[in-house]
């Protein structure tokens, strides 16, 4: 027997950063790589607002990126916190959200969020997130670490329970006295008073942050558009703040396909927001799985691994999609054999000639189905 190997390196994605065998993906078959998020219980406060997450406790597979599904109802906040050990992008599904933030600076900044903007904080940068007006609002939160846990962040009201009371007036520089209301204990949700309009100056005055934490993605034009659907996508090419993730959102029409494919320096992490998907997934040494997930679950794409993104409902698909990477990076299976000259695919993949001519010339991204029903 030898030695017990690690499986996550703090430096990569995942262990496959260094050369180091997972022994869970080391099996002869791929492991389950669904989670159905929103059925499961998670945090919940009994009026409405809740936090479910998916990290490597739920879903071994997903080493690389956690998720966490919010709501929070009109007047409730998500106290005062920080994540020591990863990066968030938020996304927004309904309802509008406040978050502030603070960078090792003492810069802040405050921002409001609409349905499909997006924020993004670094790890470790304290940060609150508020619901707005008078509807609920429903975000995702996509971590750059599957090790992740929301239930174990680091929230300023559990900090200041286990504190004695005179090491935290001193901290402040105010008397005991003033801390007698403080909270017993981690409180995770706040209620109080529907936050103002426009938010109002910072306690200590304003000093903005010298980069933006928000991006309307929703409100760009599609970067791609072709048969069969369209992406929205965002790296820290547009979104410099965000520089170990990028944020993907698609729209796949019935029938229609993301074509078989692979991300070189990511995983990838899927949540469905509209319509039912078959997903497929590719391991080498001949290994292959595939799921249908709906509405609200989730899917988790290893580094490397070939997968692709199929419409198998009546109705258009829409999903949000994030990637433990600051630059985007694929490869497309059309590209990859459009590279190629026609011996090696020939010989490659014992086809006639006249088979290869049909073969892809270019990358296709989305397809349509039109092909498969020729």
């Amino acid at each position: 027997m030898g030695p017990d190997l690690p499986e996550f390196s703090p430096g990569g994605s995942t262990s496959w950063s260094n050369n180091v065998p997972d022994p869970l993906m080391s099996t002869d078959e791929i492991p389950q790589f669904t989670f159905d998020l929103e059925k499961s219980k998670g945090k919940q406060d009994g009026e409405g607002s809740y936090g479910k997450e998916v990290t490597v406790a739920e879903l071994p597979i997903s080493k690389g990126i956690a998720g966490v599904s919010m709501r929070l109802e009109p007047g409730v906040m998500r106290e005062l916190h920080w994540h020591a050990t990863a990066a968030e992008w938020g996304f927004v599904l309904s309802g509008r959200v406040r978050t502030t933030i603070v960078d090792p600076h003492g810069n802040q900044g405050t921002d409001d969020f609409a349905p499909g903007d997006c924020w993004f904080f670094p790890r470790g940068h304290p940060h609150v997130l508020e619901a707005l007006g008078d509807e609920p609002c429903h975000f995702l939160l996509i971590f750059d670490n599957g090790y992740f846990t929301e239930y174990g962040t680091f929230s300023i009201s559990d900090w200041m329970a286990q504190l004695p009371r005179d090491i935290l007036a001193r901290s402040l520089r105010v008397p005991e006295s003033a801390l007698k209301s403080l909270p017993k204990g981690e409180i995770y949700f706040g209620y109080g008073e529907h936050p103002p309009e426009p938010a109002a100056s910072p306690h200590g005055g304003i000093r903005p942050s010298a980069l933006p934490h928000r991006y309307q993605l929703l409100a760009q034009e599609p970067e791609l558009v072709c048969p069969g659907g369209r992406e929205w996508k965002v790296d820290s090419s547009q979104f410099p703040i965000q520089q170990t993730m990028t944020g993907v959102y698609f729209e796949i029409d019935p029938g229609g396909m993301r074509e078989l494919h692979w991300h070189p320096n990511a995983d990838e992490w899927q949540y469905i927001v509209e319509g039912e998907v078959r997903v497929t997934l590719f391991g080498a040494k001949g290994r292959y799985r595939q799921e249908t997930i709906k509405r609200g679950q989730v899917a988790y794409i290893p580094q490397g691994y070939g997968h692709s993104i199929e419409n198998v409902g009546k109705r258009m698909a829409k999903m949000v999609i994030g990637l433990n990477a600051g630059v985007f990076q694929k490869i497309d299976m059309s590209q990859f054999i459009a590279a190629q000259p026609d011996d090696v695919l020939r010989t490659n993949l014992t086809l006639p000639q006249k088979s290869v001519d049909k073969l892809p010339k270019g990358d296709f991204f989305f397809t349509d189905g039109s092909t498969s029903r020729q």
